[in-house]
């Protein structure tokens, strides 16, 4: 198998006038226990480029764009919570990982889709690991947050250049400038701010506890020393659910598999080692 294999999975969404979505997946190949990656809001599969090379010896790593994102589906008719799993679903089995050892890894809105996922399809995954993700809401202000931010994107960007100082630059800039493809007059994101702003309407309504309550494998809870998910959230989580384990990520944002990949890498290694005791 090539070290980079990409496919169409196929999702059927539900509803008067829904259609099928297309999901853009990368097979990164590897031997082992299957690692399934679910990027964060806005973002793209390719973010996890780095990680994925350092477990490419030891798992077989697969990442796919969310609806929505990326090459998958831009205006997609069902953005909740629950079709979002569903596309998990869709992609474990595109890829036959049912049954298997499967690992779903989420970072932030791809976190909360891999909770869910645990939650509602328990045989889908072995374990968990949430980066900067959790089960607290509801937050009423995202929506608007998540507008406001899209809108500040001064597109079309003129170069990766310009993109890159945007994002913030490093790791994390490079890779939010990785999401952007080049139309009219420079580069343009893969996502629609509109559909953006529909994705986080549910958790601005609510929090997903009942949720949480219901994961009965492993979890791992990576927080960014300076991200944005509060302690007293992943301390609540191992309360209620002995089998969690948290570490911090010196030095690292919401971003925390592009602001610190090396150190992500080590707490998944050593908990994935763990996992085969």
């Amino acid at each position: 198998m090539p070290d980079e294999e990409r496919a169409g999975a196929a999702g059927t969404e539900a509803g008067a006038g829904a259609g099928p979505v297309r999901l853009f997946c990368t097979d990164h190949g590897g031997d082992g226990p299957p690692l399934l990656l679910l990027h964060g809001l806005a973002g793209h599969c390719g973010e996890w480029e780095a990680l994925a090379a350092r477990f490419a010896a030891t798992h077989r790593v697969i990442a796919f764009d969310a609806r929505g994102s990326g090459q998958s589906t831009r205006r997609p008719g069902d953005v909740t919570r629950a079709a979002h799993v569903r596309d998990v679903r869709a992609v474990a089995h595109w890829f036959g990982l049912a049954g298997q050892d499967t690992v779903l890894v989420g970072q932030s809105m791809g976190g909360l889709t891999a909770l869910l996922t645990a939650a509602a399809h328990p045989e889908v995954c072995r374990a968990l690991v949430l980066i900067e993700a959790g089960p607290a809401g509801p937050s009423p202000e995202l929506p608007e947050q998540i507008g406001r931010w899209l809108d500040s994107w001064p597109v079309p960007f003129p170069d990766m250049e310009a993109a890159e100082a945007f994002f913030g630059g490093g790791p994390a800039g490079r890779a939010w400038a990785a999401g952007l493809a080049p139309g009219p007059g420079g580069l343009h994101p893969r996502v629609d701010r509109d559909v953006m702003v529909a994705t986080v309407q549910e958790n601005a309504h609510r929090d997903y506890w009942d949720a949480w309550d219901r994961v009965r494998c492993p979890v791992l809870v990576l927080r960014g020393e300076n991200g944005t998910m509060k302690p007293g959230e992943a301390d609540r989580m191992r309360d209620r659910h002995p089998a969690t384990r948290i570490a911090v990520i010196p030095g690292a944002g919401h971003d925390a598999h592009l602001d610190n990949t090396q150190a992500v890498y080590g707490e998944m290694a050593h908990y994935l080692r763990d996992l085969r005791q």
